[in-house]
């Protein structure tokens, strides 16, 4: 894949490694270390594929902590790609956790990871996970013959064992990751993890989150590894490969981007229980906290319903949206005019979205949509002076008079949306307010942004509102 034309960030905080085979309990080991449930957990093998990146602190040590899928040895061409991914987070690593499980016993697979981190060079610790009680301390000695020291009897479910690996790893990591505490030290739960709410990364929350959106296998991990510039997302051609939100901030001409890799959504009925349910949830969950969503389209099988009802989901949660008509390249010359008009009249309701023609995979048209976040990001914060948002209404009333009522004065109450408030003499016909509302976008530019117009009208109660 050519390298996109920005950068990712240099790294600040140290990196520690979570490795080993699949099914061994990483999972639940990243989530008992950030103190929330961050990761997809189910007891069956690949279900982590993509690396996942998540900020974390212990007794004042700030750190990144990496999720990663399963290591194998295999032919298979998917989970070549998810050994691939581990093998590149370890080559980063300050500290790797390598996890086994106290309840199988070492195996072939974990005596393959291990020779993996020896050649790596990098400080290990052999974490042996699912030491629910004393009862097995005594299996977990058998770690010794990896060969990578001491190990470590945890019980990530529990929290067993955690904090004292934890003592041990912020000790290993360099100097830079201690940070000064101001108040009386990190809130922790009963198990001493720390609760990150509001914690690590807040300094990330003026930068845009942009979310890729769409259905199974309509290319969003090939578009997100486009726009980040490395492959950190698996892609394949099976349906379904991302399994957890992906998030990768990244330096671009238009500047800090966080761009956020979802798993595709399918109807609620064909939607399977247990990893896929959870895929989902996460999925909705990037939307629902993203500043614009990029809807990613298949343009050689056109819009269908479920596109149409993500594109309602994404009205719903209130942020711009980009329609991406991805693997353009592929539509018949003489189709593509008809497909066009399609976009046109399915996804009306979401006004003005602009749509991109490109190939996630060639590259073709990708440079058009930092751009068009960038004005959508810039339209959604609008904030209109309240003579230039009243002569602009005054404007559209003198060119098209409304019908038994008139909108004396305007103010905007808001942004994050652009929120407007009419103080009217009477009610406005929903038709009238459309018509202001067209009228609002030329004038101040607000492109795809949604509006949320509010009518007080003389003598009603409250009105009504109306969110475009």
């Amino acid at each position: 894949m050519t390298p996109a034309t920005h950068e990712i960030p240099v790294r600040t905080k140290p990196l520690v490694v979570v490795a080993g085979r699949p099914n061994v309990g990483k999972s639940t080991l990243v989530n008992r270390i950030v103190g929330r449930r961050a990761a997809v957990v189910e007891e069956r093998p690949g279900v982590t594929r993509d690396r996942k990146e998540l900020d974390a602190e212990w007794c004042g040590h700030q750190f990144t902590i990496v999720d990663t899928g399963g290591w194998l040895s295999t032919d298979d061409p998917l989970d070549a790609q998810v050994s691939a991914q581990s093998e590149r987070a370890i080559a980063e690593a300050d500290v790797i956790l390598f996890v086994v499980d106290v309840t199988v016993g070492l195996t072939d697979e974990d005596l393959d990871v291990a020779r993996v981190l020896k050649k790596s060079s990098r400080p290990v610790r052999v974490v042996v996970n699912k030491v629910d009680s004393d009862a097995r301390e005594a299996d977990v000695w058998d770690a010794l013959s990896l060969g990578l020291g001491d190990p470590w009897p945890v019980s990530a479910l529990h929290g067993r064992g955690t904090g004292d690996l934890l003592d041990d790893v912020v000790a290993a990591l360099p100097d830079s990751s201690v940070v000064p505490v101001e108040d009386d030290g990190p809130v922790t739960d009963a198990d001493g993890l720390v609760d990150l709410v509001g914690g690590a990364g807040q300094a990330e929350g003026t930068i845009p989150r942009v979310a890729l959106v769409g259905r199974p296998n309509v290319g969003k991990s090939t578009l997100f590894n486009r726009l980040v510039g490395d492959e950190r997302s698996i892609t394949h051609d099976a349906p379904g490969t991302t399994r957890d939100a992906v998030d990768t901030i990244v330096t671009t001409p238009e500047g800090t981007v966080c761009f956020i890799d979802t798993a595709g959504m399918r109807r609620k009925s064909r939607t399977e229980r247990g990893t896929e349910y959870f895929s989902v949830l996460r999925a909705l969950d990037a939307l629902d906290r993203a500043d614009i969503a990029l809807l990613v389209i298949d343009a050689t099988a056109g819009i269908t319903h479920q596109d149409q009802r993500l594109a309602e989901r994404i009205g719903a949660s209130g942020c711009p949206v980009v329609v991406v008509l991805n693997k353009w390249e592929l539509v018949p010359t003489e189709e593509r005019v008809s497909v066009l008009v399609d976009v046109g009249d399915r996804l009306a309701f979401l006004g003005e979205a602009p749509v991109l023609k490109i190939s996630a995979l060639s590259g073709l048209g990708v440079h058009h949509i930092l751009p068009a976040v960038a004005a959508a990001e810039e339209a959604y914060h609008s904030r209109i002076p309240t003579g230039e948002l009243n002569r602009a209404l005054k404007s559209i009333q003198m060119a098209h008079p409304p019908v038994g009522a008139r909108i004396q004065y305007g103010v905007q109450g808001a942004n994050d949306p652009p929120t407007f408030t009419l103080f009217t003499n009477g009610r406005l016909q929903p038709t009238y307010l459309r018509y202001v509302e067209r009228g609002l976008r030329e004038r101040f530019d607000l492109g795809p942004t949604p509006i949320k117009i509010r009518v007080r009208a003389k003598g009603a109660n409250g009105g009504g509102g109306r969110k475009r």
